[in-house]
């Protein structure tokens, strides 16, 4: 059974307004770089062995679109396709031979009880050279999930993809698929939605020399540079053009699964006070409203109209 489950994070898609301010920010300013492009969607890298840790395609509404997840082999995905079936979840697809274009590979795709596609995939084509550049992210570490229901969401992901439980605060429920301390987070909300992506960098100095090129292309810090308590991963987070917040990390925890103990939400309150271990760094009203989607969602809104009033006049 251990064989049959998700065993790493690929990457994330996303539903942008304007593709080419979304890859300058992303290439230009954030560090990755373009790998191949098809029609209204293109696909970027980091300087790891990953073939693209981030989709964007430009659409009317900006929004998560996907989750791209690796398994060890076809084997893997089968099993998971047919779990999936078998326990009345929603398959998108059945497993296929993937687009060349996107890395090829096998997978399929399925959706979570609250409605997020995400993919599956094995044999994905990566790079056989990475770069070194500490400034710039090797790979996605981790996304995060505002949820309705925390609870069958973390059963949706440690029952059919083969998630764990590292640890909980009164927040959020820390999940993983490898040895890293988590993969996804599943924060209590009012409602779905993405509360940020998490880009891994090599180390302190980088994150501060990646900080400093977005500081100077007119990124504010809107919460870091600090260390968090669950994971003890060192952050800094932006808001990128279409409102989605984006996290630089390093640093993050790994799990030894002989002696992990799953750290509770009375844990965390006696260890700490929030979500900053220095105690220096505090988000900005900007930043909570962006991580629960309202900067987005404002955009969609003013779209909607300007799309009606066209389609009216």
């Amino acid at each position: 059974m251990n064989h049959i489950r998700v065993n790493g994070l690929r990457g994330v898609e996303l539903a942008v307004f304007d593709l080419k301010q979304t890859v300058e920010f992303y290439c230009n300013s954030w560090g990755l770089e373009e790998v191949a492009t098809d029609g209204g969607a293109m696909y970027l890298r980091g300087t790891g062995a990953e073939h693209h840790v981030l989709t964007v395609h430009e659409r009317p509404r900006a929004g998560l679109v996907a989750i791209n997840f690796s398994a060890d082999d076809s084997r893997a995905v089968d099993g998971l396709h047919a779990r999936a079936l078998s326990m009345g979840v929603e398959v998108i697809d059945a497993p296929h031979v993937l687009p060349a274009i996107a890395g090829g590979g096998y997978g399929f795709s399925l959706r979570s009880p609250e409605g997020q596609a995400l993919n599956i995939s094995c044999d994905v084509e990566g790079h056989a050279v990475t770069v070194t550049d500490r400034s710039r992210p090797e790979k996605l570490s981790h996304v995060v999930l505002n949820v309705e229901d925390i609870e069958r969401q973390e059963r949706f992901f440690c029952d059919v993809l083969g998630f764990r439980l590292t640890d909980s605060t009164a927040r959020m429920n820390f999940i993983r698929c490898s040895s890293y301390h988590h993969s996804i987070a599943l924060a209590r909300a009012q409602g779905a939605g993405l509360n940020h992506m998490a880009y891994e960098i090599p180390n302190f100095d980088g994150v501060m020399r990646g900080a400093g090129r977005l500081k100077k292309a007119g990124y504010g810090i809107e919460w870091g540079v600090g260390r968090h308590g669950p994971g003890n991963n060192i952050f800094s987070y932006f808001i990128e053009p279409n409102g989605f917040v984006t996290e630089y990390t390093t640093e993050v925890d790994t799990v030894d699964e002989s002696t992990h103990v799953v750290g509770t939400p009375d844990y965390w309150a006696g260890l700490m006070n929030g979500p900053d271990r220095w105690g220096l760094a505090e988000p900005s009203k900007a930043l909570r409203e962006a991580m629960s989607g309202k900067f987005t969602d404002e955009r969609n809104m003013l779209c909607e109209d300007v799309i009606s009033r066209k389609l009216a006049g």
